[in-house]
């Protein structure tokens, strides 16, 4: 994400840095399986209502692991109602006799287990599901829930708006951190990735734009049918629709297919964009390695109060026209945050602090100032970006509201510039470019990356990454 005003600034209690005397891989896996999953003979039982995330408990659900959703839409622009189908595939990793899905708002007409009548339950956003027999571990399942309503937006922790939100002649679903909820039934953390079909019916004349390809268009009876393919996991919180009467921009550069939709208001100050992300596409590639997604693209759509622009995978939006550095931070995120993505969000940096190293490699390389110098601007203070950077450690947001604070994007990129110098260039890059090779498409964590980073260099990095993403105040 990155949060427009001030300048890029895109969009939770933690423990401190994990003790260097870690258990053996083995043990702590059979732990994990004998707490979390029980033994092969265990009885069915509920799953968790949460994910034990420490700064949004209440977000995603244990006992399954979605593999695939297939969602068929239908929107009335003039009317807001949405009607869905939500068709679910996932694998029990426990017995389970119910299990919960995250669903706010919208009315629940049907729900089966393979094929079979599921009983449904709601508690706020909790939607539970009884199947008619138990699941066991091991199994894989199909669920199926039917919907409709006037989906709604959201307000987040930090005052920012999420969900389901109109546009002029439209709406768009951005959902990070919670917001997918809002619009498909899920397993709402990002932890648990899938691939997607996503199916949206408009009126004619109306784009419908979402994530991964476009397999096909139809029309019928005055409506057209857009279907979307992602095939590569991905993230709830990184799932889109977007909904208007856009340009569309399509190309093919170096093998890559580019799908940018543009809101006419936005025309003429976006006609850049297509080429722009084109030139940024490979300029990333040749830094970070190959692009993790089938195709590229961005949506820029028009709405001027939102405040920030959102990583959604393989099509960034852009809530106006966005400037050159932004769609920088963006499409850094297909590497860092969409094809790598946090196990958890106190993790955010993960995301937040790359992206923002990236604009500062791309300043560097493009006869702006170099790192070393935005690095220094940001410690003294005279970079307008840096106001409130020493609020926090950028690996210990204090709560939900605060993980697109400054700290978690100035001080995350801080931290990987002093990283830059302590190993040197060579082993910086290839620090980078492995981790996103060793996590391409699955979930990572801050203790992961301390790892790879000091086996990779030779080097006892504790100091520095205590110093940098653990302790409070300005270092020294």
């Amino acid at each position: 994400m990155a949060i427009i005003s001030p300048r890029t600034f895109p969009r939770r209690p933690v423990p401190q840095r994990p003790a260097t005397h870690r258990l053996p891989g083995a043990l702590l896996l059979a732990l994990l399986l004998t707490t979390s999953c029980g033994g092969a003979d265990s009885p069915a039982r509920p799953g968790a209502a949460g994910v034990g995330d420490a700064l949004f408990p209440n977000l995603g659900n244990g006992g399954y692991d979605v593999t695939h959703y297939r969602l068929t839409l239908d929107y009335a622009p003039t009317t807001h109602r949405l009607r869905g189908t939500a068709r679910i595939t996932a694998r029990a990793t426990r017995a389970l006799s119910s299990f919960h899905l995250d669903l706010a708002g919208l009315r629940v007409r049907e729900t089966t287990v393979n094929g079979r009548p599921a009983r449904a339950t709601r508690d706020g956003s909790e939607l539970t599901l009884t199947p008619a027999t138990d699941l066991p571990k091991g199994r894989t399942f199909t669920t199926t829930v039917a919907y409709d309503g006037e989906p709604k937006a959201l307000t987040d922790p930090d005052g920012s708006r999420e969900g389901w939100l109109r546009t002029a002649d439209g709406a768009v679903a951005l959902g990070e951190p919670t917001g997918s909820m809002t619009w498909f039934p899920s397993n709402n953390h990002p932890s648990d990735k899938a691939a997607y079909d996503i199916a949206v019916t408009v009126p004619r004349g109306y784009t419908a734009v979402s994530n991964g390809e476009l397999i096909r268009r139809t029309t019928h009876r005055g409506r057209t049918t857009h279907h979307w393919r992602t095939r590569d996991p991905m993230a709830t919180y990184l799932a889109t629709v977007a909904i208007g009467r856009f340009d569309i921009h399509t190309t093919t550069a170096n093998g890559l297919p580019q799908y940018v939709a543009i809101d006419p208001t936005e025309a003429k100050a976006s006609r850049k964009v297509p080429a722009q992300i084109t030139k940024i596409t490979a300029w990333e590639r040749r830094t970070f390695g190959p692009y993790p997604f089938a195709s590229t693209g961005a949506i820029v759509g028009h709405l001027p109060d939102l405040g920030y622009a959102l990583e959604t995978q393989t099509k960034p939006y852009f809530a106006a026209a966005p400037d050159e550095r932004l769609i920088v931070h963006e499409l850094a995120h297909q590497w860092f945050g969409d094809s790598v993505t946090p196990r958890a969000w106190t993790d955010m940096w993960l995301n937040e602090g790359f992206a923002t190293y990236a604009e500062w490699l791309w300043t560097e390389q493009h006869h702006g100032r170099t790192a070393q110098q935005t690095f220094d601007a940001f410690y003294d203070g005279t970079d307008e970006e840096s106001k409130g950077i020493w609020a926090f450690p950028p690996a210990t947001p204090p709560s939900s509201a605060h993980i697109s604070d400054p700290p978690v994007y100035g001080r995350g990129a801080m931290a990987l510039h002093q990283l830059r110098r302590a190993v040197g260039d060579r082993a910086f890059f290839r620090i980078l470019r492995t981790w996103l090779k060793t996590h391409r498409h699955g979930n990572a964590d801050t203790r992961q990356f301390i790892a790879l980073s000091e086996r990779l260099s030779g080097k006892d990095l504790s100091d520095l990454f205590d110093t940098w993403l653990y302790a409070k105040g300005k270092p020294k």
